[in-house]
């Protein structure tokens, strides 16, 4: 019988691990996003062509139909009237929607390397899961459905997404809806981001946030992050680097070499107080 004194011991932390989807999972803004929006503006007729260094600045602005109204407004040929902007942005974003999906179930947006390996793993562990993103519920959908099978299989527990929110990222509510579902306290979840809007976000609910850099914030400063780094398929890189094994504040399972794991999740969760250049 276990001793009154003793205290029970403490769940091992993150107890859930929050993803951002467009340049986390997957690389999918240049290589999905960008690429329907310019199919969407050629099926209607429109002289309109997002290169990929232009469509880096307008992910400056969060939100597909968003994107496609700050870009018309520095456009003299698209509608003058404000009523008529809103009505082809609409359009566009629906055709757009539409042709991801189809790239994505063409197989031409791939998970980033070692996302899939860390999402198996905590899986396994019983540490919850959850998408929390400013990109449509469609989206999200088609992308996890193709590489994650039917919704049976899938490993995430909630899905917050554009569509469930009143104000996007940076704003802190999407994350502060994915808590309240999980009934999760902030401390006890790490979010893991690209952006300095999604890791604003996260900051702004209190939750610890890792930031796996994209193609399209691959130099950007972000603030108030545990960790940085290249990339969830590569320890090396990372500030601050992965605690070693044994080392004060380290995980005690041991660490694989190539790639990030929850055991190096948990350490730089244990040593975030005292990573002073993110806070």
């Amino acid at each position: 019988m276990r001793s009154p004194s003793r205290r029970a011991a403490e769940p091992a932390v993150p107890q859930a691990l929050l993803w951002d989807v467009d340049g986390t999972l997957a690389e999918s803004e240049r290589d999905g996003h960008r690429v329907a929006f310019n199919d969407a503006f050629a099926s209607m007729g429109l002289p309109w062509s997002w290169s990929i260094g232009h469509y880096g600045q307008l992910l400056r602005i969060t939100g597909g139909r968003e994107r496609l109204l700050a870009d018309m407004a520095g456009r003299p040929e698209a509608p003058a009237l404000a009523g008529e902007r809103e009505a082809l942005a609409r359009e566009l974003h629906r055709r757009k929607n539409a042709r991801y999906a189809e790239l994505v179930q063409a197989g031409a947006i791939a998970l980033r390397d070692g996302v899939r390996e860390l999402i198996e793993e905590a899986a396994a562990a019983g540490v919850r899961q959850g998408i929390v993103s400013t990109t449509s519920r469609s989206n999200a959908q088609a992308l996890l459905a193709r590489h994650f099978g039917p919704h049976a299989a899938c490993p995430f527990d909630v899905m917050v997404c554009g569509e469930d929110v009143g104000a996007k990222k940076p704003d802190p509510e999407a994350y502060l809806l994915a808590l309240r579902q999980l009934r999760l306290e902030a401390p006890a979840v790490v979010a893991i981001e690209d952006s300095p809007g999604g890791v604003a976000a996260a900051v702004g609910a209190g939750v610890p946030v890792l930031v796996t850099r994209s193609a399209y914030f691959a130099a950007d400063t972000v603030e108030g992050a545990i960790a940085i780094g290249p990339g969830l398929h590569e320890r090396h890189g990372w500030v601050p680097p992965p605690a070693a094994p044994n080392a004060p504040g380290a995980p005690s399972a041991p660490a694989v070499p190539g790639r990030v794991t929850l055991a190096d999740i948990r350490g730089w969760h244990a040593r975030m107080e005292h990573v002073s250049q993110f806070g």
